[in-house]
This record gives C-alpha cells, sequence and structure tokens, in this order.
C-alpha cells in the first residue's frame, strides 16, 4: 500500500484518552534523550518536566499546538507533535516530537509523517518548520536531510575525566 511518495498514510488526531499516557511517554523519552546526550540527569529531568507543564497545562495541547496519530490502513504506526515554535509567534512552527513505533521503522512511514506535517502546518498559516535532532540519532539526521532540512546550529560537548590530565 504505498503512493508515489512512499506508504499511504494519514494524520488522525490523537484520541482524548490516550493523550496523557501519550504525554507521559513523551516526557520520559526526552529525558532519556537528553541524559543520552550527555545531560546530567536532574537536569534533563527539569527540563523534560519543563517542557511538558509549559505544552501541556492541565494535560491539553497548548493553543496551536496539534497531536497527530500517524496511520497506515487503520493502524497506529507512530505519533506526531507539531506547534509554534514560541508563544505568539504563528509562522515559525516545531516539529516537538515525531516517533514511528520500533515495529514499523524503516518502511517510510516517519518521511511520510514529516510530508505530511510539513502539509499541516502550511494550512496553519506557517512559513518555517523546524526541529532538534540529538547527534546521537543519524537515521533521523540523514532522514531530515533527506527532506532538505538545514542545519541551523551545532551544539557539541565533551564529557570531562574527574582527574586532569598530567
Amino acid at each position: 500500500m504505498t503512493d508515489r511518495t512512499g506508504p499511504v498514510v494519514r494524520l488522525a488526531p490523537m484520541d482524548a484518552d490516550r493523550l496523557p499516557a501519550w504525554i507521559e511517554a513523551g516526557k520520559a523519552d526526552y529525558r532519556a534523550d537528553r541524559i543520552r546526550a550527555g545531560e546530567p540527569v536532574d537536569r534533563a529531568t527539569d527540563e523534560a518536566e519543563q517542557t511538558y507543564a509549559a505544552w501541556f497545562a492541565h494535560g491539553e495541547p497548548a493553543p496551536d499546538h496539534l497531536v497527530r496519530d500517524v496511520v497506515w490502513d487503520e493502524t497506529v504506526v507512530g505519533s506526531l507533535w507539531v506547534g509554534p515554535q514560541s508563544i505568539g509567534r504563528t509562522d515559525e512552527w516545531w516539529v516537538w516530537n515525531v516517533e514511528i513505533a520500533e515495529e514499523h521503522r524503516g518502511r517510510g512511514f516517519g518521511r511520510r509523517a514529516m510530508e505530511l506535517a510539513e502539509d499541516l502546518v502550511r494550512e496553519h498559516g506557517a512559513t518555517s518548520l523546524g526541529l532538534n535532532v540529538f547527534g546521537f540519532n543519524s537515521a533521523a539526521r540523514r532522514l531530515y536531510e533527506s527532506l532538505g532540512y538545514d542545519v541551523a546550529a551545532v551544539r557539541m560537548s565533551k564529557p570531562l575525566d574527574a582527574e586532569p590530565r598530567p
């Protein structure tokens, strides 16, 4: 089941009853990714808590923030969260989270989700779409680059040993 650009998929609003579990899983994944990228546990935890609290106050997405299921046939294969990058800026949107379930990866669903995300944010008046990708996620980086995303900044870090070098 493919079209010219890949699998026939669609974005569907996530059911409200699934949203709380999705928020908690997203927060945990974001925290884990920040730790994997070298951030201290307490800072990663704080950042994940603050990010989700800011954009999901009272358990609902902030205005203009859209949480969608990525659906193939009638199977949910992933999720997408897009919204304005900052409060008051409706022209610059951000992919806050996109994830395809592990058993469905490598089949073009991520590419289609991103293409559909671009269409969705255009419908909401956005003129740009940005995202963050952690350095260790080389598969995602390749996907985003193949879709035309350019590097806007590179943040680098190096863990230091407790003992200085002689």
